[in-house]
């Protein structure tokens, strides 16, 4: 019955809901996704619906716990859709396993001047510019512990944290300040299950000045201090060669950095086939399937390399679920998704955890993370 039903939302999203959403800007359409989800998710009618049609029963194939958080299925919303914590009672009747909030900073910042994203359907990929805007991490923390257990039981909500994006925040201490603040602020919040330093996003103030293994390490010693009884992972930039990448992986593993997400949005256009024509206008990097086979590439390096040591998020093109099971066997042990639900709809987290239970059971697995790195080569 639940196939059935997520088969006619995919066809009703394709056929109906996105031309229309496509219409307007993305920008507009955004800022509507969100609105909506936000005022349905304060009603409990609506929220048991959605629960009824996207959510199975347990399924213990599905089901895992990293650093004594417990997962149901391995699907995520990544940052960067949810930037202040409006719609995660309905993300989590959507199918999903765990969303995450954010990023969220030390200060409100409205971000970059509009428009902030640019669609490309044919590539599959969103090109966004931004620049963490967000209402600051002590409304959005406190907004996140207003939600009552009830309406978040059993859905482990992660917290992206960076640095404002503002031209007062450039220098290194001032980073590390911004960084150190929301995680102490974070620290205190029973509803958020983990936290996630962005030390990547490309479209802010100074660049990425944490993907650098000096200043990485000025900023984990700070992190490290706070002491938050969160997990922390680090969000990691798509662009690098592995031996830059793994000289952030070196530093992370001499700290209390327990995961890594990658990863972050693809920035070199000329390395990446469009299919869509991309104006030299429009600023910003890119998401979807032009991160794949980057991200699957250090995916598995990372799981080769530091797979006892650090818990891998897989981010990057994933539309289906056998682009889940393709990272999941190269090492990820958990996957999050935002360009896909957009491209697809809002029922592909749910078809995503339906699609990996059929997977593994062909392969024979009782549990998924039996099937984690099984294609690393390792």
């Amino acid at each position: 019955m639940r196939k059935t039903l997520w088969r006619m939302c995919a066809k009703g999203y394709e056929l109906a809901a996105k031309p229309l959403l496509f219409m307007v800007s993305p920008d507009t359409t955004h800022h509507m996704m969100i609105k909506t989800t936000s005022m349905m998710g304060r009603f409990g009618l609506a929220r048991g619906l959605v629960k009824s049609i996207f959510v199975k029963p347990d399924r213990p194939i599905l089901r895992q716990t990293y650093h004594g958080v417990d997962y149901a299925g391995p699907v995520g919303l990544a940052a960067g859709f949810d930037k202040n914590g409006e719609i995660m009672p309905m993300i989590a009747r959507l199918g999903f396993g765990f969303g995450t909030v954010g990023s969220v900073t030390a200060f409100p910042c409205e971000g970059n001047p509009r428009p902030w994203f640019y669609r490309l359907p044919r590539t599959k990929s969103l090109v966004i510019n931004a620049g963490l805007p967000n209402e600051g991490s002590k409304r959005i923390i406190k907004r996140l512990h207003d939600y009552s257990d009830a309406v978040i039981s059993g859905f482990p909500i992660a917290l992206s944290v960076a640095k404002t994006n503002s031209c007062k925040v450039v220098d290194t201490k001032a980073g590390i300040d911004d960084y150190v603040t929301t995680v102490k602020r974070a620290a205190k919040e029973a509803h958020i299950k983990q936290i996630e330093l962005n030390i990547s996003c490309p479209n802010a103030y100074g660049g990425e000045p944490f993907t650098t293994p000096a200043k990485l390490e000025k900023l984990l010693q700070a992190i490290d201090a706070v002491n938050a009884p969160q997990p922390i992972y680090i969000k990691m930039p798509v662009d690098l060669e592995w031996p830059e990448f793994k000289a952030l992986l070196d530093v992370a593993v001499r700290h209390k950095v327990v995961g890594v997400t990658v990863s972050n949005l693809y920035k070199d256009r000329s390395k990446t086939e469009l299919k869509d024509n991309l104006p030299a206008s429009i600023k910003g990097n890119l998401s979807g399937k032009p991160t794949w086979q980057k991200s699957n590439d250090l995916i598995r390096l990372t799981y080769i390399n530091y797979g006892k040591r650090l818990t891998i998020i897989g981010v990057g093109g994933i539309f289906n679920a056998e682009d889940a099971y393709t990272k999941i066997k190269l090492g990820a042990s958990l996957v999050e998704i935002i360009s896909g639900v957009i491209f697809m709809g809002p029922q592909l987290a749910a078809e995503i955890c339906d699609g990996l239970a059929d997977l593994l059971q062909r392969d024979g697995y009782s549990n998924i993370s039996q099937a984690i790195g099984r294609d690393a080569g390792v």
